[in-house]
C-alpha cells in the first residue's frame, strides 16, 4: 500500500492499533504528510455528504466511471458488518483519488439542504407556492461580506409591484431588488445584491408592496 493509501486508510479508521500508532509517530515529524492528511480529511467530509446523484465536472479519462463504480460498491456494502473493511478500502480509494488528482476530479453538486444544489459556493434552489401559484428559481453567489442574487420569478399577476428579499438566519431581511410584473405572461429575470454574508443566508422571498408574500425559497 502506498503512503497516500495508508493516509487514506488512517483517515477512515481502516487501520489496526499497531498501524495507527506507527502512522501517528510518522505524522508527528512529517510536515508533508500533515498537509496531505488535512486535504484527505476535507475530502472525506465532502464524501460524507455526497448524494447518490452527485455529478462530476472535468474528470480525467475514465475517472468518472471509476468514482461511480466505487460509490456503487460502497452503497451496496454499507450496513453489512462483514463488508465494513472492504467498504473502508473502497472509500479510501475514492478519497485518495479526490485528494491527489489535482484538478482532475471535482465534486460538482453537493448540498446539506434537500432541494438545494451547490457549485463553487453558489447555492441554487426552486420552489412553487401552492397558495399563490408563484414560482421562483434563485441562485445566491458569495461576495466579500455580501451576496449576488439571480432569480427567475413567474406566476405573479401582471401589474403587481414586487420586491425580492434575502432572508438571514436570524430572520432579518435585506431588499435585493424590485420590479413591476409585466403583462407578457412570461417570467421575470432579476439580478440584485444584498448586504448579507453568504453563510447567513437562509432563503429568498418575493412579496408585493402591500406585504403579500407570493413565494419563498429555502437555501
Amino acid at each position: 500500500m502506498s503512503e497516500e493509501q495508508q493516509l487514506g486508510a488512517y483517515v477512515l479508521g481502516a487501520v489496526d492499533r499497531r498501524e495507527r500508532r506507527a502512522m501517528e509517530q510518522h505524522l508527528a515529524s512529517c510536515r508533508r504528510c500533515q498537509a496531505e492528511l488535512a486535504e484527505l480529511r476535507m475530502a472525506r467530509a465532502a464524501l460524507d455528504v455526497l448524494p447518490p446523484e452527485a455529478m462530476l465536472e472535468g474528470p480525467p479519462d475514465g475517472g468518472d466511471l471509476l468514482l461511480q463504480r466505487t460509490l456503487r460498491r460502497i452503497r451496496r456494502e454499507k450496513g453489512r458488518e462483514s463488508g465494513r473493511r472492504r467498504a473502508m478500502a473502497a472509500t479510501t480509494a475514492v478519497v485518495v483519488a479526490v485528494a491527489f488528482t489535482g484538478s482532475g476530479i471535482a465534486l460538482g453538486r453537493m448540498s446539506a439542504t434537500p432541494g438545494v444544489t451547490q457549485t463553487a459556493g453558489t447555492r441554487t434552489a426552486s420552489a412553487t407556492d401552492a397558495a399563490t401559484g408563484a414560482r421562483m428559481t434563485v441562485s445566491v453567489r458569495p461576495a466579500a461580506g455580501w451576496v449576488r442574487v439571480s432569480a427567475t420569478v413567474a406566476g405573479i399577476p401582471a401589474g403587481q409591484k414586487c420586491r425580492l428579499f434575502v432572508v438571514s438566519r436570524d430572520g432579518t431581511r435585506q431588499e435585493a431588488g424590485s420590479w413591476l410584473v409585466p403583462g407578457t405572461g412570461h417570467g421575470t429575470e432579476l439580478d440584485g445584491a444584498a448586504l448579507v454574508a453568504s453563510a447567513d443566508v437562509s432563503g429568498v422571498e418575493v412579496e408585493n408592496f402591500d406585504g403579500r408574500k407570493y413565494v419563498s425559497v429555502t437555501l
